[in-house]
């Protein structure tokens, strides 16, 4: 018995050392993209706004913290949070088995597929190898868009010309260069399909989810916030807020400011 009372003493008292070492955040560096509408673009006033925008946002509030928004390139979010530049991305980054190898992840925050678009005149009727051979198809690099189809159409005689940026796809889709573009699907209808710049374009066959372990591993679990390996504090944080901010309602309110659909 007193052995027993001892052990669990002594659990007890590591918890507590635990728990008294754990870090709270209360500044917090936060990178996001700015030129991918409509989950983060820059205003001309240069105030950053989107969907992302506004969970930074929420997310800070729910946890009491004073953040600070750094813009920086795709390419160079998970760079500069390897880097200690940054302490977090909010940026639509997909929780992706390739990723977790650099960088630890929240929950997700939302969900969306790939889809293809192209012209409504377009003779394009699927999205497969078969029917974009030869085709010229744009994506952002280093997006999930672009390792898809990088790993399952390249071989198979498609075109896959990258972009820094969606909108510069999205530029050449318009002029002719491309014959499609592969892209997140709900960005692609509120950024683009949505607009009067994209009224002449759809969506071309059914979403992409992933046919094998393989290809759904590649595509990922939805959209998380990626922080450095081994800020588990940091990462718990954000959990609980977006725990918080779903139920209290925060969330839904956001959504549908950009959104008539459900994207979580």
């Amino acid at each position: 018995m007193k052995r027993l009372v001892k052990n669990l003493l002594g659990l007890a008292i590591c918890v507590l050392a635990l728990n008294a070492h754990a870090k709270e955040w209360k500044d917090i560096r936060i990178g996001y993209e700015g030129a991918y509408p409509p989950f983060s673009s820059i205003q001309p006033d240069g105030k950053p706004v989107g969907f992302d925008i506004d969970i930074i946002h929420a997310l800070c509030a729910q946890m009491h913290a004073n953040c600070t928004l750094v813009q920086i390139n795709w390419d160079g979010l998970i760079p500069a949070l390897q880097a200690e530049k940054i302490d977090a991305i909010v940026a639509s980054v997909a929780i992706t088995a390739e990723r977790k190898q650099k960088v630890d992840f929240t929950e997700k925050y939302y969900n969306s597929p790939r889809r293809l678009i192209a012209s409504k005149a377009s003779p394009i009727k699927d999205a497969t190898p078969a029917e974009l051979k030869g085709k010229r198809v744009g994506v952002q690099r280093g997006t999930l868009a672009d390792k898809y189809a990088s790993a399952y159409w390249a071989q198979g005689g498609v075109q896959i010309v990258r972009y820094a940026t969606q909108d510069e796809a999205y530029m050449d889709l318009r002029s002719g260069r491309l014959d499609a573009g592969l892209q997140d699907a709900t960005a692609a209808y509120s950024a683009f399909l949505t607009k009067p710049e994209g009224e002449n374009f759809k969506f071309i066959g059914q979403p992409i989810l992933g046919a094998t372990p393989e290809q759904k591993a590649l595509l990922g679990e939805g959209y998380g916030i990626p922080v450095r390996k081994g800020d588990d504090d940091l990462k718990q944080q954000f959990n609980q807020a977006i725990d918080a901010i779903r139920a209290n309602g925060v969330y839904l309110s956001i959504e549908k400011k950009y959104f008539n659909f459900d994207i979580y």
